[in-house]
């Protein structure tokens, strides 16, 4: 039984491992290809966005294609539609085509993570819930982090990096494919209005909208900045590699504080670090390679942390009951932010140049922080004891895996042999092989006894 969870949580985790490499390698692929072309950094924005409206329309309807045609066929054709809209790209340089395959991309990624965070949701036990979300997260920024690395090896103008691409994203459904798990059902989603929130939590929902921008900002335009900037591939690989995997590291001492501070200060000290660092990479990221990845690390490290903040204060004025519903529903307030993003960061760009991308995003980083100074000036603060636990959620796939979050006090732990239907069969054939085997070895134990019986009292002889 033991043996059967690990190779199905190893299948699971490694499509997520190829899937997230290989999404953020094209995504980050587009954007240099774009930029080496010299295209126009409005226009970058234009196609990028389109991803993130795809991605959000994906999160919302996906499920609906899942319950038609199920999980494996599902998955298949997001498969498909992810490697062919890949190859598509290097094929054609219309930008109408390109935005038609980013929004194509989206719905497709977010579909294949629902598909994949069901069967997370289905193999979670009460026992290994939390460990399973964090190793969840872990897997995915590596994996991201990994996509970026593979950039440098590549020719970014040419066919094979689009191949490469293409090659991973179709290589993810080989180990979801071969998993012997019954396929999990996707249940309603239950969502809280945008209203409810604003009245109880409005940092919360805004804190998750900026998120959106500014991650997107940086995941669509920083290629497209690196190449302004005049980095060589390799170098810009590097750039963005460290600066998504920091995440990890500011993940637990973040954490730690959040636990035993009020959480609106750490969201105010959280942008201050954005805008500060923002400004060095602006001042001083054109002197030095060390000193623009150091600060644009900090950068993303601190603005990765800004939605499990907002998602931590806005679960302590919730019921526990709505912890679940409350996460969807700042889950779609950062699609709206994630679909701003690009229009916005490319628009200023275009403006100010390169540096207009951390100059628009220190803005967004230092309104936020206003706002949270000013509601934690007018609100009450949460007494430290009763907020709840903080938990670094991730926010770059769709709100199935919200499930597992340790918070969630609905979490319905399903049997180990509803996932393997044949599990009980087995463990009956086998329960039943061994009580054969014990019944002839006992039977020869007999046999052995009553020949000693017998060479100890020989019959008489007549």
């Amino acid at each position: 039984m033991i043996k059967r969870l690990v190779i199905s949580l190893s299948s699971l985790i490694f499509s997520v491992f190829l899937l997230m490499g290989g999404n953020t390698f094209v995504m980050t692929l587009l954007g240099v290809n774009l930029g080496l072309k010299q295209v126009e950094p409005t226009l970058i924005g234009s196609i990028m966005v389109c991803y993130s409206v795809g991605f959000v329309l994906g999160s919302l309807y996906g499920p609906g294609v899942i319950r038609r045609v199920g999980h494996i066929r599902a998955f298949a054709v997001f498969s498909a539609v992810l490697a062919s809209s890949t190859l598509i790209f290097p094929l054609t340089d219309s930008i109408v085509i390109w935005a038609l395959l980013r929004a194509l991309s989206g719905i497709a990624v977010a579909g294949s993570f629902v598909v994949i965070e069901s069967w997370f949701s289905a193999v979670a036990s009460s026992d290994n819930r939390a460990t399973l979300f964090f190793a969840y997260q872990i897997c995915a920024y590596l994996a991201a982090t990994a996509g970026q690395l593979l950039i440098g090896f590549t020719d970014p103008a040419a066919f094979v990096p689009f191949t490469i691409g293409a090659i991973l994203l179709t290589a993810a459904l080989v180990p979801l494919s071969l998993t012997r798990m019954e396929a999990p059902t996707v249940e309603h989603t239950e969502r809280i209005s945008l209203k409810e929130i604003v009245r109880s939590a409005p940092v919360g929902l805004l804190a998750a909208l900026c998120s959106g921008v500014l991650i997107s900002s940086f995941y669509s335009m920083a290629p497209v900045y690196a190449i302004q900037l005049g980095l060589p591939v390799e170098q810009l690989s590097y750039f963005m590699a460290a600066s998504i995997f920091t995440f990890i590291i500011f993940a637990w001492p973040l954490g730690r504080l959040c636990d035993r501070l009020d959480r609106s200060r750490i969201m105010i000290a959280i942008n201050l670090v954005i805008v500060l660092s923002a400004a060095g990479v602006i001042i001083g990221g054109g002197y030095h390679l060390g000193i623009l990845i150091g600060f644009s690390a900090l950068y993303m490290g601190m603005v990765a942390s800004i939605y499990p903040v907002a998602v931590a204060i806005t679960n302590d004025r919730m019921e526990a009951h709505h912890i679940v519903a409350a996460s969807t529903t700042l889950l779609l307030s950062y699609g709206m932010g994630s679909s701003l993003g690009p229009l916005f960061s490319s628009g200023m760009m275009t403006w100010l140049g390169p540096q207009g991308l951390y100059i628009g995003c220190g803005g967004v980083a230092l309104l936020l922080c206003g706002y949270s100074w000013w509601w934690q000036w007018r609100t009450p603060a949460v007494p430290v004891e009763e907020q709840a636990a903080y938990i670094a959620t991730p926010v770059n796939t769709p709100g199935v895996i919200t499930e597992l979050d340790p918070r969630n006090d609905e979490f319905v732990d399903v049997p180990i042999e509803e996932v393997f239907p044949d599990l009980e069969e087995e463990a009956i054939a086998e329960a039943s092989a061994g009580q054969m085997e014990l019944d002839l070895d006992e039977g020869d134990a007999q046999a052995e006894e009553n020949d000693d019986i017998l060479l100890q009292n020989p019959a008489p002889s007549g």
